[in-house]
């Protein structure tokens, strides 16, 4: 089971265009009420260890932590829906309450609402 703000390893390919793909970290970003129900998608927030300048609000740098091993850029812009099955089973960092109400800021700044 996932837990809303926990990092985990996810398979992203295939991809197309500009979405991200490879192995990488995401961000469990549902709500646990699904996430509790093991609803059988998850949606996520991919993170990319590419840190640009003037980010804001499309991307949330977090410093390197437990099993994170790059300071890392969560990627606000790419919200998306995966099947759970390309989720890996291993949390590799855990964000804190803070961190995910600044997330939640940049993201409903991105959704206009």
């Amino acid at each position: 089971m996932f837990k809303k703000g926990n990092i985990h390893l996810a398979r992203l390919n295939p991809r197309k265009g500009n979405e991200v793909g490879k192995i990488r970290p995401v961000l469990i970003y549902q709500t646990d009420l699904l996430n509790n129900i093991s609803h059988p998608t998850t949606i996520v927030l991919p993170l990319s260890t590419t840190i640009a300048k003037n980010i804001y609000p499309l991307r949330y740098k977090i410093n390197k932590r437990d099993n994170l091993k790059q300071d890392s850029a969560i990627l606000c812009d790419q919200i998306r829906s995966i099947d759970n099955t390309r989720i890996m089973p291993d949390v590799v960092t855990t964000l804190s309450e803070e961190e995910l109400l600044d997330i939640d800021k940049q993201v409903l700044l991105i959704l206009d609402t």
